[in-house]
């Protein structure tokens, strides 16, 4: 990829620019992706006190459906296939050749979109079959409902593609902002809907789960349409155009079918983890499926942001040839990434059963469903990290153009995942099916590693490892801190006795994270309180 006199000082300086605005990027869709956590905890918080178990069960299925395909058709390979492309062909032939290629994508996806979504309510019962087949055995027509309401959900998928796509470009022009902002409208909606519905629905004669069927279609209309002002600055707010003449089309076709390969893969273990579940008793969806929320908490916050952040850069040094800056670019995300998927890690692990009652047990989630819901949390959580490098590792291999590795890991990872969950959940329920996540990811994780290490000159592990180490030791003290904190914060049965041990966890986990992180001097804390204070300080100057 290099010349053979090595990089110039021109490579050095363009690949040291990307690198610096990382965290500056990283930061901003941190942002918005933070705010739209923060309402997505509201809306688990809500659903889980307004809704019983088995309600609960049967959504958790129903939104999985669509949001498997969203991987395949949006957000996964659709996007990642169309940014190094979209990257490359603006950095040969311009800004304008950019636009009419992707008002072109557009139309393919559109296509392919509303193709998906007719088939989906066509066969919503052979979709659950395969998700959800247990359902069967439960009392209460189980089966049947999540059948209708994953009928409801699935034109969410046409929205969420086409928000993907918007976001894809946004991101290649540096816009970040309004595609990092716009996914908090989905909670948002999800929120007022669930308030607000399910009574007028139980007085009409109609099933009040369909309240978040609403929620789901009316946010991702409001994402779709949020994006309209920052793509019509830029010029790619047009009207699409369907044609598979273009060679730049099919280049991101051809692309895309090993990556729809290897999200296909990511789809089965989704549905046999679901299908799992599905014959476990009662809650047994919707206890995993917050603790997977709450561990992607701390990835959606700042690690896939990062991810989203760094594609584009990696992408356009690839088009350039700029090997050297690729893996320091790659290391530096990494070393990124780690920072915040490390003491995440070591919070939910150390400090899983207050986290869980200060969040969530009020209404109907009682003290079951947050005992339960803890031991998934530890299962899960102690693969944060993992999950974190995985998606610091993917874009490498889509930028340098190889989409083909990643689906062969993908496969190993889920046949190490079918393996670990058949052999785990008889005796562990839906926990085993946690650590059969936690466990599968790491065989990915290491897979990639190793793989990679065939693409690059250099992986840059001892600069990795020193920062990992440090990160690691503050996050020890800091998870050993918090815990003494939550336990000395008890003071008996009660309202307090819910809300203070969790918070007192939480601000002692922080506080001592900082403090020890800046006594080890981490380069990732400088980093990033550095790319706050120059953004404040940007701000403050525009006001």
């Amino acid at each position: 990829m290099t010349s053979p006199g090595g990089p110039t000082d021109e490579s050095r300086a363009a690949g040291a620019a990307e690198r610096s605005a990382l965290a500056r990027r990283a930061g901003v869709v941190g942002a918005g992706t933070l705010l739209s956590r923060v309402l997505g905890l509201v809306r688990d918080q809500t659903l889980a006190a307004l809704f019983g178990r088995g309600e609960t069960d049967a959504f958790w299925v129903a939104f999985t459906i669509p949001n498997a395909l969203r991987q395949l058709l949006a957000e996964g390979a659709m996007s990642s296939a169309v940014v190094p492309v979209l990257a490359e062909v603006r950095a040969r032939e311009g800004d304008d050749a950019a636009r009419l290629f992707l008002r072109r994508m557009r139309g393919v996806s559109l296509v392919a979109l509303v193709l998906a979504c007719v088939a989906g309510i066509a066969f919503a019962p052979q979709l659950v079959e395969l998700f959800a087949g247990g359902l069967h055995q439960r009392a209460g027509g189980a089966f049947e409902r999540t059948v209708s309401l994953t009928r409801w959900v699935f034109p969410y998928l046409l929205f969420m593609g086409s928000a993907a796509l918007g976001m894809a470009a946004l991101n290649t022009w540096g816009r970040f902002a309004a595609a990092a902002f716009a996914p908090g409208l989905l909670n948002v909606a999800f929120i007022v809907c669930a308030f607000g519905l399910p009574a007028w629905l139980a007085a009409h004669g109609h099933d009040r789960l369909l309240a978040l069927a609403a929620g789901a279609l009316v946010g991702g209309a409001l994402q779709v349409v949020a994006q309209v002002p920052a793509l019509r600055a830029i010029g790619v707010a047009g009207w699409p155009r369907f044609t598979l003449r273009d060679p730049r089309v099919r280049q991101v076709l051809r692309r895309m079918v090993p990556m729809l390969a290897g999200i296909g893969v990511y789809a089965v273990d989704l549905m046999i983890a679901r299908r799992f579940l599905s014959s476990l008793p009662e809650g047994s969806q919707s206890w995993f499926s917050w603790a997977m929320r709450l561990c992607d908490f701390p990835q959606g916050i700042f690690v896939l942001a990062l991810q989203a952040a760094t594609l584009p850069s990696l992408a356009k040094l690839a088009a350039a040839g700029m090997e050297e800056e690729v893996e320091a670019t790659y290391a530096y995300g990494m070393r990124l990434a780690m920072f915040v998927a490390v003491p995440a890690t070591a919070l939910v692990v150390g400090l899983a059963r207050p986290l869980v009652v200060l969040l969530f047990e009020r209404g109907a989630f009682d003290a079951l469903s947050s005992t339960e819901t803890a031991h998934a949390l530890v299962a899960q959580g102690v693969g944060i990290w993992t999950v974190a490098a995985v998606r610091q590792l993917l874009p490498v291999f889509y930028a340098l153009g190889d989409t083909r590795t990643p689906v062969l890991v993908s496969a190993i990872d889920l046949i190490a995942f079918i393996v670990l969950a058949f052999v785990l959940r008889g005796p562990l329920g839906h926990v085993g099916v946690g650590w059969a996540v936690a466990g599968s990811s790491f065989v990915q994780m290491a897979l990639l590693w190793a793989t990679l290490g065939r693409r690059l000159r250099s992986l840059r592990l001892g600069e990795i490892a020193a920062s990992v180490a440090r990160t690691a030791a503050a996050s020890v003290l800091a998870a050993v801190g918090a815990a003494t904190a939550a336990r000395l914060a008890y003071v008996g049965p009660g309202p307090l006795a819910r809300l203070l041990p969790g918070a007192a966890g939480l601000a002692a986990f922080g506080a001592i994270f900082v403090a020890a992180a800046w006594a080890l001097g981490s380069t990732e804390l400088e980093a990033l309180l550095g790319a706050a204070a120059r953004r404040l300080r940007a701000r403050r100057g525009r006001v």
